[in-house]
């Protein structure tokens, strides 16, 4: 594509039209597959079950494993799995096993009775939960490490674009749809077979070129060598590569300013969200609306509108940089939160479904492209996969554990909806007054630059 009359725009398509990019196309929607199955569908599933809504709420907890991946990241980073990593090299051999494991834990999904066998259901979430938080590690780092620095954000814009196709249009509003006509035991087997697409795009790609490897293998065997003095040689190498893995990658971002201010910013700007999406689907079969219309508006008219919304996304960020971008977002996502006390005003209309549902998404997209953007930027190359995990697993961490009272709080509410959604609006806007300190006193390295020039 070369049209004359928009060479900016032609120039603009360029970096996504790469089978780097196509790659990491599929791995989005890899990591995005298994969302669904155990935030907004399973809500669902276990709502026509006859679980109650505390109940409900209380599964957010199963998902712990993605606010808690950091703590397993070292091994994605440094521990070689026998067969998988000699055969496909470090991050694909990883890539392949968890998404092994991820399909046999979405099968004993499907073979279980919600109804009957809570605790069961519980256990097979966490597994899925667990195998997908550590694909998440290994696809993450994958695509910090293929990409150069200056393509981040088209990388972070394809990956979401992915994750939305998985997750949203397959395994949301195809898995509503599999339900409706088949019952959810086999929309979730025929899910669990989507997991080869992201396998797939694991055996047609290469391996990464891991960029400071050598700088790290080079430390490791300094601290070895001081530790051999005073610790037999296994012991002493065993210390090193504990070091190595797990120490200094925490250690290196500790030492940098303004590093807890940034860590409680990501813990908290999306709490708000979260206790929205997750007693979002609870919400629409207690209003009365079908699991069709609910496929239809909410999986995608809202991923049209999320799509839009990563789109102009990258424009805003690109513009304004990441934590300006990120700013104008987050309010706009908290006023967009008021249309679901609207839509529980009206009731069940279907016009207003899809104007809370089209709004909040494009918010969201918003929001997504720019955040997932800069932290990124935030990782050390040579420890990419800890640190993106820490500061993802810090981003999750609110939308799992905070957002698992969220079912207690509308029971709390004796079911009152609009008073719910008025409290996710105030609570969406906690992390500005953080972001904002981070705009004033540690701007990205790019924002920097652009203050520096102006000035």
């Amino acid at each position: 594509m070369r049209p004359r009359l928009f060479p900016s725009f032609a120039r603009g398509l360029q970096p996504y039209l790469t089978r780097r990019m196509l790659t990491l196309l599929a791995l989005g929607f890899a990591s995005g597959l298994p969302a669904p199955l155990v935030f907004s569908n399973l809500s669902i599933w276990l709502k026509d079950a006859g679980v109650s809504r505390t109940d409900i709420g209380l599964f957010a907890l199963a998902a712990t494993p993605y606010a808690i991946n950091f703590l397993w990241a070292p091994l994605i980073d440094r521990l070689r799995l026998p067969w998988f990593c000699r055969t496909f090299g470090q991050r694909r051999g990883w890539a392949l096993f968890t998404q092994l494991w991820l399909m046999a834990a979405i099968l004993w999904m499907s073979f279980t009775t919600p109804g009957q066998h809570l605790l069961m259901m519980a256990m097979a979430t966490l597994l899925v939960t667990t195998a997908s938080a550590t694909q998440d590690i290994v696809i993450d780092a994958y695509r910090i490490e293929v990409l150069p620095p200056e393509q981040l954000g088209n990388g972070s814009a394809v990956a979401i674009w992915g994750w939305h196709l998985g997750g949203t249009v397959i395994g949301g509003a195809g898995g509503l749809y599999l339900a409706k006509t088949f019952g959810w035991h086999t929309a979730y087997q025929v899910l669990a077979l989507a997991v080869l697409v992201g396998m797939l795009a694991i055996l047609l790609s290469p391996e990464p070129q891991r960029r400071s490897v050598k700088a790290v293998d080079d430390e490791e065997a300094r601290t070895r060598n001081r530790l051999a003095a005073r610790f037999p040689p296994r012991l002493a190498t065993l210390l090193a590569w504990l070091h190595s893995a797990v120490v200094a990658p925490f250690a290196e971002f500790m030492r940098r300013d303004g590093w807890l201010l940034m860590l409680a910013f990501i813990f908290l700007f999306k709490f708000g969200d979260a206790m929205l999406g997750r007693m979002s689907g609870v919400f629409y079969r207690e209003l009365g609306f079908e699991l069709d219309e609910i496929a239809n508006i909410a999986k995608l008219y809202g991923f049209a509108a999320n799509m839009l919304g990563v789109l102009l996304g990258g424009v805003l960020a690109h513009r304004l940089g990441y934590l300006k971008a990120l700013f104008v977002a987050g309010l706009l996502a908290a006023a967009t939160n008021l249309t679901y006390s609207l839509l529980a005003v009206v009731g069940q209309q279907t016009w207003m479904l899809a104007i809370a549902v089209i709004s909040d998404n494009l918010t969201s997209g918003l929001v997504t492209v720019a955040f997932v953007a800069y932290i990124s930027s935030l990782c050390n190359v040579a420890y990419t996969a800890t640190q993106y995990s820490l500061l993802a697993s810090l981003g999750n961490l609110s939308r799992i554990w905070l957002s698992a009272g969220s079912g207690y709080m509308v029971d709390r509410l004796d079911g009152n909806w609009s008073v719910f959604f008025l409290i996710t609006a105030g609570l969406a806007l906690c992390g500005l007054p953080l972001l904002w300190l981070l705009m004033r006193r540690f701007p990205t390295h790019t924002e920097a630059a652009r203050r520096a020039d102006s000035g």
